[in-house]
């Protein structure tokens, strides 16, 4: 029997929350602020979870060690590439702070498809999320760290340079019929939509 993997859990925590007008981090969802969601998700599946994020204060409750990027300023994949560097694991689970309904079953179900993949990635709604995929960290960060040398700031730029499993959208409804879990949280409008889910 081959012995599991080892898993990492990076939460990136490094956007302006411009279109919220504040920090999503800490807006509450049925009493849990946001952050908070996203760990409980990733917690039974990961032996280390850490916070990609250039200001520790808003997330010292959570008692998680906070890594900032390696070049402030950069983006997301600078925040993803700070996180894969930082982190022990073989494999990274890597969310967004802002994803309410993410649960342990849907990031499990992701890490099944890693075998054979350095890039594990939904494919829905006619486009890739990368900030709820899983990657592989000794073959991903020399490529990221190509693009980012180059300027491409783009999450799939170093993607034709490794082996991706886009993981189609009826693949993923199997487990997510009404894919939720790739909600993400950046307007009002949408945290009212989300309580309004909620509700339901």
């Amino acid at each position: 029997m081959l012995a599991r993997e080892s898993v990492a859990g990076l939460i990136l925590a490094g956007g302006a929350s411009s279109r919220m007008g504040r920090n999503k981090a800490r807006i509450t969802l049925d009493g849990q602020p946001l952050v908070a969601r996203v760990v409980a998700a990733l917690h039974p599946l990961c032996d280390e979870l850490l916070i990609v994020a250039n200001d520790a204060e808003p997330y010292r409750f959570l008692g998680l060690p906070v890594v900032p990027d390696i070049q402030p300023g950069y983006g997301p994949l600078m925040g993803l590439y700070s996180g894969l560097k930082a982190a022990s694991g073989e494999l990274a689970i890597v969310t967004a702070v802002d994803m309410p309904f993410l649960t342990s079953d849907f990031l499990r179900f992701l890490l099944s498809f890693t075998p054979g993949y350095d890039v594990v990635i939904p494919e829905a709604g006619g486009r890739l999320h990368p900030l709820c995929a899983v990657y592989r960290r000794a073959t991903c960060l020399k490529p990221i760290e190509t693009v980012i040398a180059r300027g491409d700031r783009r999450l799939i730029a170093f993607h034709d340079q490794v082996r991706v499993y886009r993981v189609p959208e009826e693949t993923l409804r199997r487990v997510s019929p009404d894919l939720r879990e790739l909600i993400n949280v950046n307007t009002p409008e949408d945290l009212a939509r989300a309580r309004k889910m909620l509700r339901k």
